[in-house]
């Protein structure tokens, strides 16, 4: 009897060990998926998801590139301004609202990825109509993307803002 008890009690121990085994390899495997390492690829398609967005005017794209945590640092000529996520969406929203032909282009080089994070020299130039008056917003920033639901989004910027 006692034999029997002990074969029974090894046998629940070992498919304990088992599940919990497999709990830990599906918890290291998740928390892994959810860490995903940026790449130059993701960068890349930060910069045409940006574009793509800003160029169409469509605040909730925008908003999907941008970190709920993300601060905008912006300079010019010798003003500087931060913003977080919602007063940069309402400062492009506004814009938006007050022009005509609005235009974005974005270029990034010096790409430096460690781990989940990029570091990025960010260069946009942004365009439109106002009163009649064609206006030209070149932005030069040092920036740091994060990693999020598998995508870049922007994290930090530090702009210097020129106005032509």
């Amino acid at each position: 009897m006692k034999r029997m008890w002990e074969k029974g009690l090894l046998a629940l121990l070992i498919k304990t060990v088992s599940i919990s085994g497999l709990a830990a390899v599906v918890s290291t495997a998740a928390v892994s998926a959810q860490a995903a390492d940026m790449t130059e690829g993701l960068v890349q398609n930060y910069a045409a998801a940006m574009k793509s967005a800003a160029n169409n005017k469509d605040i909730n794209q925008v908003a999907k590139l941008v970190s709920d945590d993300a601060l905008i640092s912006m300079s010019r000529k010798g003003k500087s301004t931060s913003l977080d996520k919602n007063a940069y969406l309402k400062l492009l929203q506004n814009s938006w609202n007050q022009t005509s032909n609005y235009r974005y282009d974005i270029s990034i080089d010096n790409i430096v990825t460690t781990g989940t994070q990029a570091k990025a020299n960010v260069s946009t130039t942004e365009s439109w109509v106002k009163d009649g008056k064609t206006i030209s917003f070149v932005t030069t920033s040092r920036v740091t993307l994060t990693v999020s639901t598998g995508n870049a989004v922007l994290l930090r910027a530090v702009s210097q803002v020129t106005i032509d």
